[in-house]
């Protein structure tokens, strides 16, 4: 790119003069002076020149409380303003919407020239204060085409489109003629598909004219088009430009961006690179999102590498649309080091990477960015809060999710229904159930998404009657079911073995409420067959329902297998299940234990050689509790805890009382111990260890709230039904099936999970 260069309109002997005096500014004179570091030099008063350039600074700057004062002192000294400063002045009123201080900037001015008067309305048309600028109109004795311009653009770009248009009128009248400012502003202010004829007239009215031709003007009729969803018809007059500029181009890459039609988005962009077209980011970044909308990474990579290429990579209107990109395509490595790109990262580029954090289940790392982004203070935007709520759902964490939902209420970027669906997904997911029927029950009309949302609530903790009770009340609103909502019904009545009903409302979906059930509502019918026992039923779904069985469908057989210990269906379930996903880790844990509880030793040491050979390995239990706003997590046989011999002594002692009636059946963890192995393992199971702390650490009188990240053994299920009972404690415990209520000796899935 060439230097930049005087124009050659200026003589070089008159720079050069003009570098001499600017040499003999006095130190006292800075850009980033105020007026009160500013004295005016002795000698100075007539010419002025210096304090007007400071004026002008000051205005630029927008400190116009500094301007005020500095302009008193030049009163005082008798400098002249000159008009270069008005108009910077008045700039910064309309800029800073400061109506008090344009306004005495207006009484200022005397018998300004047409000019001055023209920055004046303009500067009333940025205030919004259109009393004063139709008085001044009104007032001034020679208008010209800019006059009537300015005040139509002021009306038209704050939405005033009766009053822009009743001035456009009164121009036509008088004869005066229309420019092609005038036109482009009218243009840019229709937005929308009821203001569609009145742009049609405007396209009409702009022929007439001459302008037909005016690349602005004819590029404002084209974005007009695509806004008012008039997408054939923009292209129409795209294709008969006879010269074309980027906001041409990428208003009608937007528009198809926007309309879903991702395709004939990208046609333009190649189209551009055969026309040998000037690209900037804002083509890079529409380009980028249509290719994210259609997961085309390929493409993508190779847009990619021309940005880096033109160096735009730091920018943050094409790095965010990159990052978002590789979120969309799950190459979350490239997301983050094309984030780290980003010089300025913005609400956007914090809120993809932050949804990528989530989409990997990387939900700690999701949270420690948000807390960074508070302590700064920066700008967050609503998908920002989605996704930590969506994290604090997750990891099950009640106060960081509140404080969330509180600073999104604060800033004002929480929509009230929707905010209150994903609060009681929220609650729900963290064991406070009356929280969630408090958030449900205050919206005065729920959506689909919250009535989804609290069924789907009561049927994650076991409370089929209350999820059906409130299904049949949704039968009742303007609300229709979705997926998702049969998705919560079919889960409550597996979960309580509710089959009969469970298959009426598969059989309903379509025919009563229109809605095509899907493979995972078939998985949920064969979970309900086979956590009833009824193994052949579920064995015969999978093979005869209108799908391919996927590898839920058998992993759902197999763990109905495993519970009512089928060794012969289990052997199927599990062959199909690992064709199907030879890395599943349940699938060979669940068929190891199968073996183990029919003493098939060898068969059971053979899927574990499997699993080394394949390099797999059980995920690691954890369980964790919330403490005074504190997590605790605890892994099997844990001992890192400070209060590790508190939680072992408490532990000793109950199981003392629980010894007698623990189980010798074979347990997940390892089925080749001898029993006093055994016994100590169960006893350093993580559950066991958080409920034990949870004893030692919270008042009788307040629940202990437990969540695990795999499904809690047979063991422990019983050991904290006894522990509620001998404690009077209430317990919670949520594993990655459900919620389990324990009080006074009894679990609120009645044993059936």
């Amino acid at each position: 790119m060439a230097s930049p260069s005087l124009p050659p309109s200026v003589p070089l002997q008159t720079a050069a003069a003009a570098a001499a005096r600017f040499a003999r500014i006095p130190s006292s004179v800075s850009l980033k002076s105020t007026s009160s570091s500013f004295k005016i030099p002795h000698g100075q008063q007539q010419q002025g020149q210096l304090e007007n350039l400071h004026l002008v600074s000051l205005s630029k700057q927008g400190k116009l409380k500094e301007a005020r004062d500095f302009l008193k002192q030049m009163d005082e000294a008798g400098v002249l303003v000159n008009h270069h400063s008005y108009e910077s002045l008045l700039e910064a009123c309309g800029k800073m919407a400061s109506l008090s201080d344009g306004r005495l900037i207006h009484r200022r001015l005397g018998n300004p020239s047409r000019y001055l008067e023209n920055c004046v309305l303009k500067m009333y048309c940025a205030c919004e204060s259109f009393r004063d600028a139709e008085e001044l109109f009104d007032e001034m004795l020679e208008k010209d085409v800019a006059s009537w311009g300015i005040l139509i653009s002021g009306y038209s770009q704050k939405g005033r489109l009766k009053e822009a248009f009743r001035l456009c009128t009164r121009m036509i009248e008088l004869g005066i003629g229309l420019n092609s400012t005038v036109f482009t502003n009218l243009l840019k202010s229709l937005s929308d598909p009821s203001v569609l004829e009145i742009g049609e007239q405007l396209h009409s009215l702009v022929i007439r004219t001459g302008l037909s031709t005016n690349v602005s003007v004819i590029t404002a009729i084209s974005n007009m088009y695509v806004k008012c969803r008039q997408l054939q018809r923009a292209k129409l007059v795209f294709d008969q430009m006879v010269e074309t500029n980027a906001v041409a181009w990428t208003g009608l890459m937007m528009g198809y961006t926007r309309a879903g039609k991702q395709k004939d988005a990208l046609a333009l962009f190649i189209r551009m690179l055969k026309e040998g077209v000037e690209m900037d980011q804002f083509v890079f970044s529409i380009t980028l999102k249509a290719c994210s909308g259609l997961e085309y990474l390929n493409l993508g990579r190779q847009i990619h590498g021309y940005i880096v290429k033109l160096g735009l990579e730091s920018d943050v209107s094409v790095g965010t649309p990159v990052v978002d990109l590789y979120i969309k395509c799950s190459c979350f490595d490239s997301a983050r080091r094309a984030f780290k790109r980003i010089s300025e990262p913005n609400d956007a580029s914090w809120s993809a990477i932050i949804t990528g954090y989530c989409q990997i289940g990387e939900f700690e790392k999701s949270l420690q960015i948000f807390r960074s982004l508070r302590l700064k203070d920066m700008a967050m935007n609503s998908f920002i809060y989605t996704s930590i709520i969506q994290a604090c759902s997750a990891l099950a964490d009640y106060n960081m999710g509140a404080q969330a939902h509180a600073d999104a209420i604060k800033r004002g970027l929480v929509s009230y229904v929707h905010g209150e669906s994903a609060m009681i997904t929220f609650y729900s997911k963290c064991g406070r159930l009356d929280y969630a029927n408090q958030a449900f029950e205050s919206i005065d009309e729920p959506d689909t998404v919250a009535w989804t949302a609290i069924i789907c609530g009561h049927a994650y903790h076991g409370n089929a009657s209350e999820a059906l009770k409130l299904f049949r009340r949704m039968q009742s609103s303007t609300a229709r079911p979705n997926e998702v909502t049969f998705i919560g019904v079919l889960t409550a009545c597996s979960h309580s073995g509710l089959v009969t009903e469970a298959k009426l409302y598969l059989e309903s979906m379509s025919r009563e409420y229109g809605v095509d059930p899907t493979i995972d509502h078939y998985d949920c019918m064969v979970d309900a067959y086979a956590r009833a026992g009824l193994l052949q039923e579920a064995y015969e779904l999978v093979k005869n329902m209108p799908f391919e069985p996927d590898a839920m469908s058998w992993k759902c057989l197999l763990g109905g297998c495993w519970i009512h210990r089928n060794l012969e269906l289990g052997e199927i379930a599990a062959e199909n299940l690992l064709q199907l996903d030879p890395d599943d880790t349940a699938g060979y844990i669940l068929m190891f234990n199968l073996y183990g509880s029919h003493g098939k030793w060898d068969e059971a040491a053979r899927v574990r050689s499997v699993m080394g050979a394949r390099k797999l390995k059980k995920e690691l239990s954890c369980s964790w509790i919330t403490v005074k706003g504190k997590v605790h997590r605890f892994v099997v046989g844990d001992k890192h805890h400070p209060r590790t011999d508190d939680i072992y002594r408490k532990l000793k002692e109950l199981n003392c009382s629980v010894t007698d009636v623990e189980s010798i059946h074979l347990t997940e963890e390892d089925v080749s111990f001898g029993l006093p192995e055994r016994k100590q393992l169960l006893m350093e199971h993580s559950e066991r260890l958080a409920i034990a702390f949870g004893l030692i650490s919270v008042p009788n009188n307040v629940p202990i709230v437990i969540f695990k990240n795999l499904r809690a053994c047979k063991h422990c299920h019983d050991f904290a039904k006894h522990v509620s009972m001998v404690t009077g404690h209430r317990i919670t415990i949520r594993d990655s099936c459900r919620f389990h209520h324990f009080h006074l000796g009894k679990c609120s899935c009645d044993d059936y999970w």
